[in-house]
């Protein structure tokens, strides 16, 4: 009796579909472990991605479902994560102490990129992952700002031929804007650009890092394609607004990401909404629903619409971004959803994989 009961808690564990996740358990999840004593079920299930601040939501979303089986009279499931390494396009070798590399894109600039990128990696460490940082746009450094690093601070040097990534919010990070002053232009070729971009991923001395945000500089050029094609990226998340030009451009960085097999993972629409602080009125000033679309035409993930926000803005230029200042707010709440979104899309196509290959069995028979 108790292995029936406990096929069908399992079976009933992995059809669940947990709050804003949009398939069943078994895409994201497998059960670590499970005891069934008489009436009373305990059982671990194993995410695999980070999710601190849904974790007592799943939890009784969890044991609400194995508690409606026959023969259960009462239920405790705990949820816990486990950050896999995930295979990146083309089989590009890994990054030692790196798991994961997320590339945040746009097609063009102005669209509220970086502030997502660096939103969504301190959302990261918030829900219990360990992150970092890397700001890609050689000519236009803008995360040392954002993360409120002093002028002046520069990175140690580690070893003969490492610099240590400057530590901010939980955030390991890594930027031209740390090498050079805000003064001085980069004047430099693609191959120089792309080559000083190399350099600065692979001689930081990152620390085991679960993920990896590479805050990608917007266009489709040389730097953008070293990156997709030489760097092991597991997925990419494109960032756009709702006007019809920034959508054509951001359609140039999917269409990229799919040419170097780089899996894009969802699309974050910015300035999506603006809500007046005097009276709350709703106004869509540039458009609506024009990322929904692309994701549905693409056939990818609707990662969430983010308002167009004086908060959001001033505070990135404080250095102080809102994940910070206002870790409790609604947009806070924003970017932990579009983070846990769009981790466990990279989980859910992991496991589609994996899945996918034949188990191969060799006997003496």
């Amino acid at each position: 009796m108790a292995t029936e009961l406990e096929s069908q808690v399992r079976e009933a564990l992995m059809a669940v579909v947990l709050p804003g996740l949009s398939a069943p358990l078994a895409q994201f999840a497998d059960i670590h472990s499970l005891a069934v004593k008489g009436d009373r079920v305990d059982a671990v299930v194993e995410l695999g991605f980070a999710a601190r601040s849904a974790q007592q939501s799943y939890e009784q979303v969890l044991s609400t479902a194995v508690e409606a089986l026959d023969g259960v009279a009462d239920a405790a499931v705990r949820v816990t994560w486990k950050i896999a390494a995930y295979a990146a396009q083309q089989n590009i070798k890994s990054m030692e102490n790196v798991r994961n590399i997320i590339a945040v894109a746009s097609g063009k600039g102005g669209v509220g990129k970086s502030t997502t990128a660096v939103n969504l990696a301190l959302a990261l460490v918030a829900e219990g992952a360990r992150v970092g940082l890397l700001d890609a746009d050689i000519y236009g450094p803008s995360v040392q700002m954002m993360l409120g690093v002093a002028d002046g601070v520069r990175p140690k040097p580690y070893g003969t031929h490492y610099l240590l990534p400057i530590e901010a919010h939980g955030v390991q990070s890594m930027s031209m804007g740390y090498l050079v002053t805000e003064d001085t232009p980069m004047v430099w070729r693609g191959p120089m650009a792309t080559g000083a971009l190399q350099q600065l991923l692979n001689q930081t001395y990152w620390q085991d890092l679960d993920y990896l945000i590479i805050d990608m500089p917007p266009g489709t050029g040389d730097i953008q394609l070293t990156l997709s094609q030489k760097v092991p990226v597991s997925g990419a998340v494109v960032v756009t607004t709702p006007q019809d030009i920034a959508l054509l451009d951001a359609k140039k960085g999917i269409e990229m990401f799919r040419k170097v097999s780089v899996p894009v993972l969802g699309i974050v629409e910015n300035m999506a909404v603006h809500i007046c602080s005097e009276c709350g009125h709703h106004e869509h000033v540039f458009g609506e629903g024009g990322g929904a679309r692309m994701a549905s035409n693409y056939q990818v993930p609707m990662l969430g619409s983010l308002p167009l926000s004086m908060q959001i803005r001033s505070q990135a230029d404080c250095g102080k971004p809102v994940m910070v200042a206002d870790p409790a707010g609604d947009a806070a709440a924003l970017y932990r959803s579009v983070a846990i979104g769009m981790t466990a899309e990279l989980a859910k196509r992991q496991r589609v994989q994996s899945n996918a290959f034949p188990n191969i069995s060799i006997s003496d028979d």
